[in-house]
């Protein structure tokens, strides 16, 4: 048996911090896991942030309403679910990402969730457990399970190395050149003949 794993933001789905910060015009929104490792320290200074620009849950939350995923993922994810079981694992959270799964067909989804205060503004996040992509690869492969997996930045690296065979989606360079054991592609056609062939490779 077969499962494949996919990252969300960056790959299905457009990144949502760098949706909100071309919104509101704060470039240091822009940071993202494609450009900080410590998933941690980016969170605090995202929240930080949030707070002096006095921006709360419900601000982002409107900025998603218009945002709609990646052209061709829609079709890409329905096509590989007749043929994998597909799992999406994600480093965003529930308050931000269900209008986009919707858009998505509602693919199976883990991530995290947020903390609002009575304000509305996003007052702590909570991780489902620290490092929660390996650990689900982990967790899949206890199960017997072959797995293939796709992401595209840092926070996807850990899941890549632990799945059987593990592929990097559209990744800014910093990140190809430090991590050149895992093959890169550009499109989704070419994710999806990368799938296939290392679903060949791995058996199951």
């Amino acid at each position: 048996m077969q499962i494949v794993c996919l990252d969300l933001e960056g790959v299905l789905v457009p990144e949502i911090w760098i949706a909100f910060s071309e919104r509101t015009g704060i470039a240091e929104l822009r940071r993202t896991t494609r450009d900080e490792p410590d998933y941690d320290r980016l969170m605090r200074f995202r929240l930080d942030l949030l707070r002096r620009h006095q921006l709360g849950l419900r601000d982002i939350q409107q900025v998603i309403a218009g945002m709609a995923p990646e052209p061709g993922a829609r079709q890409f994810l329905d096509a590989l679910r007749l043929a994998y079981q597909v799992v999406i694992l994600s480093d965003t959270f529930y308050e931000f990402a269900m209008p986009l799964m919707a858009q998505l067909g509602f693919p199976t989804l883990f991530c995290h969730r947020l903390e609002a205060d009575a304000e509305g503004f996003v007052a702590a996040y909570h991780l489902r457990l620290p490092d929660q992509k390996r650990a689900a690869v982990k967790a899949f492969k206890a199960l017997n399970f072959k797995v293939v997996a796709g992401g595209d930045s840092y926070n996807d690296t850990a899941m890549l190395g632990e799945a059987h065979a593990g592929i990097l989606f559209r990744p800014p360079r910093n990140v190809a050149e430090e991590f050149p054991q895992f093959p890169v592609v550009r499109d989704f056609a070419g994710l999806r003949t990368a799938i296939d062939a290392a679903s060949a490779r791995i058996g199951g």
